[in-house]
């Protein structure tokens, strides 16, 4: 009975000891603790936004730089399809994602917790660099008889996913012609979706906050010839400018071969953020110096964007990710 006991109990602790040596390999292996940012094997997330929007293929180049130019053994970057800026903005807040692409609009509101983020205060990230200039892009298609936002009143629009800057801004431009949330028919997709939607003659008009010019929005022209741009102006404009944290941006003619007429609109900056709890100082140096030290390898229209020149764009009141604030200053854009 005693050599039964032994064996048992011995085969009990090699048990425990497998299960023991496990664990610390699989921690080892790197995860999104922020215990183990900056070390080796780290992998992690890039939010972006819809896969028919600017976000999504240009974060996918910079995972890509970033995977191949970070010196850490392990290190890789995933970029991942999302609501886009306020979505990746929270999901930094819970601690899901550890790089973001947004508006800087949203980041600002995060830290406040103001506008999407009405109530709640999300300030665990660092600003870590412009990407490029946002536009927003309000399209119809001729055959609607849509002239101006204002005749989107009763009518079908496609306003951006839930959790994105789009459908923020969208919103507050409706409001500031008088168009209300039981005013429309909200359809609350991606642009890619949008896109498809208009086209087909489901939706009447789309918001999208893109990079300029939108291959997107080509497509769409391509696909059915009659492409039409809204404009925002007048007493709606100087509204928005002042609420919104929106500027007026005019999209010049010729933008797309065959946009003839210059179209005033807002625009605002798409931003790098950082998990400051998931991303330590190290990580968060390696990542902005690979970034802005290879991003000429981008071959995304808005690639040409990512400079040292531009570098602090879009910066404004929002806090630096300490990694990102050390290479800022060693390159001499900060004292």
């Amino acid at each position: 009975m005693k050599k039964l006991f032994s064996m048992v109990f011995f085969a009990l602790i090699l048990v425990l000891a497998a299960c023991g040596s496990g664990d610390e390999d699989n921690n080892a292996g790197g995860d999104n603790d922020g215990d183990n940012a900056g070390g080796e094997g780290a992998q992690i997330q890039l939010g972006t936004g819809s896969t028919g929007g600017t976000y999504y293929p240009l974060g996918q180049e910079i995972a890509n730089i970033l995977t191949d130019n970070v010196d850490v053994e392990g290190f890789s970057v995933s970029a991942i399809s999302t609501d886009a800026s306020v979505d990746n903005l929270s999901r930094i807040g819970r601690g899901e994602l550890e790089l973001g692409m947004t508006v800087h609009v949203p980041a600002h509101e995060a830290i406040e917790g103001t506008g999407a983020f009405d109530g709640t205060v999300i300030d665990n990230f660092g600003f870590m660099g412009h990407i490029y200039p946002e536009v927003m892009q309000v399209f119809t298609l001729e055959s609607t008889g849509i002239e101006s936002i204002a005749d989107l009143k009763g009518k079908r629009v496609a306003i951006g996913p839930p959790g994105s800057g789009t459908q923020t801004l969208a919103k507050q431009i409706l409001e500031a012609y008088g168009i209300g949330e039981g005013d429309y028919t909200a359809f609350q997709e991606g642009f890619g979706d949008a896109s498809k939607k208009l086209q087909d003659g489901q939706v009447d008009a789309s918001f999208g906050i893109l990079g300029l010019p939108s291959s997107a929005v080509d497509e769409l022209q391509a696909a059915t010839g009659e492409v039409k741009l809204l404009e925002i102006s007048g007493e709606e404009l100087a509204s928005l400018e002042e609420t919104t944290g929106y500027e007026e941006f005019e999209i010049p003619a010729g933008s797309w071969e065959w946009l003839e007429e210059p179209v005033t609109t807002l625009s605002a900056y798409a931003i790098l953020v950082g998990s400051t709890d998931l991303i330590d100082e190290d990580l968060g140096y390696e990542i902005t110096k690979a970034l802005f030290e290879n991003a000429g390898d981008i071959t995304h229209s808005q690639g040409q964007h990512i400079t040292k020149d531009n570098a602090l764009n879009g910066l404004g009141d929002l806090k630096l990710h300490p990694g990102a604030e050390r290479y800022f200053k060693e390159i001499g854009l900060l004292d």
